[in-house]
């Protein structure tokens, strides 16, 4: 179940697009605060460099992006929660809801002027689905 909302966040009201995945919430995080899985689910990230190959508060590098390199820095990560600044401006936060019973949501939550990240943030999430339930990823 894909959904797209406006919440309430730690950040303040955002939109949210998420999606249910039926997998544990353990793996979907991995895939997450893995640096080296990035490529393989974000339909605009081509590389990272990174200072960590696990993320964590304070880590910082660069993803490639088609045309160019950006800098980034994780801002906050807690439990099952992160966010980062690219180029120095707040991006998507991403978050894993555990569902128990092997099941678990993957959130993107989004500044509310973010509304055009959205159909980025869909790809990314069937393609985590696609990755994390053994499937192929959508052709990026």
């Amino acid at each position: 179940m894909t959904q797209i909302r406006t919440a309430r966040t730690p950040d303040g009201r955002r939109l949210e697009v998420s999606h249910v995945l039926s997998v544990p919430a353990v793996e979907a995080w991995d895939a997450l605060v893995d640096t080296t899985q990035w490529p393989e689910w974000s339909p605009l990230v081509n590389g990272v460099e990174a200072t960590d190959h696990r993320i964590r508060a304070d880590t910082t590098g660069r993803i490639r992006v088609p045309g160019a390199w950006l800098p980034f820095r994780i801002t906050s990560c807690t439990a099952r929660r992160w966010t980062w600044r690219v180029t120095g401006f707040p991006a998507a936060g991403h978050r894993v809801d555990d569902l128990g019973t092997d099941r678990c949501r993957i959130a993107f939550e989004l500044p509310l002027h973010g509304t055009g990240y959205v159909p980025v943030c869909l790809r990314a999430l069937e393609n985590l689905e696609a990755l994390l339930e053994g499937g192929e990823t959508v052709d990026q």
